[in-house]
């Protein structure tokens, strides 16, 4: 299956990073969607992204602050007047913010920003965008990309199964709730929109380097989401509610 099969995408948190990335290997892809969607809180601060939207047809930038209401309603106006009858057949929630802290560094304020930014944004934002995705789901068959889906953007950070030992090093108490509670956002997404056809999952995009990654990880962006774009790309029905690795691999919820 191609990602050309996927008529229109819609990428938050699309000015720097995974977000960058995403727009612009889809943009450059032989076999895109004819319309990309890039938004951003602030996307005239991205030249990365502006230049994008001038070099690519059908990119489009789209301001959306996810924390605001106002702001998402405003978004979804727009991008109904750019995908039409057609409804939108993917949406990726990626905005995410994230901070290191252990148990001494913790604070309430931590934990509320990261929650409300990585859990509840990525629900409100799909409950917004609902329509545009029924509409797309409306007009074929089976399940994927090729018919509409909620691709959160997780992360393995965010699996209690997977915090202990070695692996829970790592010490983020606010990321790594915050995630954790993004893949029950998912799960519940999938137990209610599946009947609608509309394909949920989370997909940890492994350890990259971008600002919130660090220098340190071992993977590169483009690595990171050329796995994750073949992922996408061959998603049926038996990954409706799951929870995958950019390499295609299930992981612990």
């Amino acid at each position: 299956m191609s990602v050309s099969l996927c008529k229109s995408v819609l990428i938050t948190g699309s000015s720097r990073g995974i977000g960058l990335q995403l727009v612009k290997e889809l943009a450059k892809s032989s076999n895109r969607p004819p319309t990309i969607i890039a938004t951003a809180r602030n996307p005239t601060s991205s030249t990365d992204l502006q230049e994008l939207s001038k070099t690519y047809p059908g990119v489009h930038i789209v301001t959306l602050d996810v924390e605001s209401q106002q702001s998402i309603s405003s978004a979804l106006e727009e991008v109904q007047s750019i995908v039409g009858n057609n409804g939108l057949n993917c949406l990726i929630n990626n905005a995410a913010i994230g901070f290191s802290m252990d148990i001494n560094a913790i604070t309430p304020e931590a934990m509320m920003k990261t929650f409300q930014v990585n859990s509840v944004t990525p629900l409100f934002v799909t409950k917004a965008f609902l329509p545009l995705l029924q509409t797309a789901a409306a007009q074929s068959t089976g399940m994927g990309i090729h018919r509409a889906a909620v691709i959160n953007i997780s992360s393995i950070l965010g699996s209690i199964t997977c915090n202990w030992g070695e692996a829970a090093n790592l010490k983020s108490y606010a990321y790594r709730t915050s995630k954790a509670a993004l893949n029950m956002v998912t799960r519940c997404l999938a137990a209610d929109l599946g009947s609608d056809g509309i394909l949920c999952m989370s997909l940890h995009p492994g350890w990259v380097k971008t600002d919130m990654g660090g220098p340190q990880a071992p993977l590169t962006v483009e690595e990171s989401v050329s796995g994750m774009l073949s992922v996408l790309s061959h998603l049926t029905d038996k990954d409706h509610g799951g929870f995958k690795d950019y390499r295609g691999d299930n992981l612990p919820w």
